[in-house]
């Protein structure tokens, strides 16, 4: 196949050009699929259902002055519709084959194609995310959770955004607290914006058929956003969801590498706010053995595995890991004994967890919207953050 000619747009992204065009079809082939094998290790499923394809595009209740960012477009079965509705469509399709069959097919409409950008190349890596006023996407699987993030982190948010999940992942954007499926993708979801099913999508309606079935959901930022900073809200939930079935005492007190994160953390606010740290060593004896919540720290040696592939081990976490693999090829290694500091900064988060919320024995798929904004204001009114 001829490369298409190209110019740098954003960062990692090129800009398709006007010119690009598709390897010829053989005389052979009926549909798009056949031109070149579908890779669905970068979850390449073509809708090609046009009644489900209407129906997303009518759920996204699209105004002739709107600017739509599609994801995935593929060969442009969403893609012509939008641009049926909209002002603009920006898509983002990563595989050079399948941006090449789009072009082609937008061609044939001049009126349609002067209104469409097409950026190749990774949606997520994208820099500067393009904005827009509506999102549709028939969503690679593999991106699901990165490109939910993305989006409830955006500024200035989309007003909407339409998109083809994979079934059990839709699920847990509803879940509640005490649902099995409810994790920090749940709490954060439902922490920015409104959500709701749309319609389920069978396996057979997709070309090749995935494994799996499928939903579609409306997310909806709420306006205005609520008054609290992102990274502190999401940085908070990251070591709640670690374990989500431990109690928030074993998740913060049982964790060495959560307790040297929110030392951290502190010691810089101090330094911002000209507090006087006294430093030195502390009365409490080495930093082993503590028993939490009926887990001895050195049993699971202070890394919890995660429960959910959305919910990722933090940095923090992965640097305490390699730590402590690190340590294991010592003999006999010996700990530092706690300090000054460490004391009083394990001593906030146990007045906080005990004392000012009452939430030390509650576990994180227990706990509600409210539970989590009580705990970042007690831990920030003491100087704990947690971005």
């Amino acid at each position: 196949m001829p490369k298409a000619s190209s110019k740098k747009h954003h960062h990692g992204v090129s800009k398709a050009s006007s010119y690009t065009t598709a390897a010829p079809t053989p005389a052979t082939s009926k549909t798009t699929h056949n031109i070149f094998k579908m890779n669905t290790d970068i979850g390449q499923h073509i809708l090609k259902n046009p009644g489900i394809a209407t129906a997303i595009v009518e759920k996204a209740g699209l105004k002739q002055s709107d600017t739509v960012l599609e994801v995935g477009p593929g060969t442009g079965n969403l893609t012509v519709r939008l641009l049926e509705r909209a002002k603009r469509v920006t898509a983002i399709e990563q595989d050079p084959r399948m941006a090449a069959e789009l072009t082609k097919r937008v061609q044939e409409h001049p009126a349609l194609h002067k209104r469409l950008e097409l950026l190749i190349g990774d949606a997520i890596k994208l820099q500067p995310w393009p904005r827009c006023d509506v999102c549709v996407a028939n969503t690679p699987y593999q991106i699901s959770s990165p490109l939910v993030f993305r989006l409830l982190a955006a500024e200035p948010a989309p007003r909407a955004a339409v998109l083809m999940l994979q079934r059990e992942f839709a699920m847990r954007l509803f879940a509640r607290p005490g649902d099995k499926l409810y994790s920090r993708l749940s709490a954060n979801v439902q922490m920015w914006a409104r959500v709701a099913h749309v319609m389920k999508v069978g396996r057979n309606n997709f070309s090749p058929p995935p494994l799996v079935e499928s939903s579609v959901v409306r997310i909806e930022p709420k306006v205005p956003r609520p008054a609290i900073s992102y990274e502190e809200w999401d940085g908070l939930l990251r070591v709640c969801f670690v374990r989500k079935n431990k109690t928030l005492r074993a998740a913060f007190l049982g964790m060495t590498a959560v307790m040297e994160m929110v030392e951290r953390n502190w010691r810089t606010w101090c330094a911002q706010n000209d507090v006087l740290i006294e430093d030195g060593e502390g009365e409490g004896g080495e930093e082993q053995g503590m028993e939490v919540d009926g887990v001895e720290e050195d049993e699971w040696g202070g890394i919890m595995d995660v429960d959910d592939e959305d919910d990722e081990l933090p940095d923090f976490l992965k640097e305490e890991r390699d730590r402590l693999a690190s340590q294991k090829t010592r003999s006999n290694p010996k700990r530092k004994k706690r300090g000054k500091v460490a004391e009083l900064v394990r001593e906030k988060v146990r007045k906080v967890l005990e004392d000012e919320t009452q939430l030390a024995d509650k576990r994180a798929r227990m706990c509600d919207q409210g539970d989590f904004l009580k705990l970042i204001y007690e831990f920030n009114q003491v100087g704990i953050h947690f971005s």
